[in-house]
């Protein structure tokens, strides 16, 4: 069972290395045997970005806030945040990117993924259209339709239930990422929150419980058999 400090990403001590990234002890060990499987038919699994920090989400969150990073709307579209009021900048962020301390890369298990025989990783865009069809990894995407639940991994992402857009690349290993949902403390991250320098603070402890509600618990449930597999 991860800690509240590990579930909010201020901790790492759950991780080992993967390559150039970390991902949670069990999820590594999945990972592994999944991209082994993977190989045989061709296909190099690789994780695009794995565990993330609570300060390095907070410094993306508040890059969008401040028109310091790039910022789009739901269709993908350039959005100016000088020309939105806080609810309307709040929907644009949490479309794509994770309120500091509910992003589900803290915990180690959830992960980007990409096919590095087909695309490098700095070409690597995070787009739909990469993951479709005759797109760059739309083979290896086919490939784990069939197979990752076999290894305890699910889409949390898989269409717009209201809240985040959909992210056919986002993978989540079911054992742990289950009972970390379960297990987490809404209060304990309002708690850090208050401590934090984070952008429009006050309008986003206003509004915290809905928000988790939208952006945070709303997913795509995982199958009964990622975890019968494991």
């Amino acid at each position: 069972m991860l800690t509240q400090s590990q579930l909010m990403g201020l901790e790492q001590t759950h991780l080992m290395e993967v390559e150039d990234q970390l991902l949670e002890c069990r999820t590594a060990v999945a990972f592994r045997q999944m991209q082994e499987a993977a190989s045989k038919v061709g296909l190099d699994l690789q994780c695009a970005s794995g565990w993330c920090s609570f300060d390095s989400q907070l410094s993306t969150f508040n890059g969008k806030v401040m028109g310091k990073q790039p910022l789009v709307d739901e269709e993908g579209r350039p959005l100016n945040p000088a020309n939105l009021n806080d609810n309307e900048l709040l929907r644009a962020i949490l479309a794509w990117s994770s309120l500091p301390g509910t992003s589900r890369r803290h915990w180690g298990c959830d992960f980007n993924f990409y096919d590095a025989n087909a695309i490098s990783r700095d070409n690597l865009k995070l787009e739909p259209l990469e993951y479709r069809g005759r797109g760059p990894n739309g083979k290896l995407n086919r490939w784990l339709d069939e197979h990752m639940t076999e290894y305890g991994f699910f889409r949390p992402y898989t269409k717009n239930l209201g809240g985040v857009q959909p992210e056919p690349w986002h993978l989540s290993f079911a054992p742990v990422a289950l009972p970390a949902l379960a297990a987490f403390d809404e209060r304990a991250l309002a708690e850090h929150l208050k401590q934090s320098k984070l952008a429009l603070k006050s309008h986003i402890l206003e509004r915290l419980p809905e928000l988790l509600r939208r952006y945070f618990y709303q997913v795509t449930p995982a199958p009964a058999a990622t975890l019968r597999n494991r």
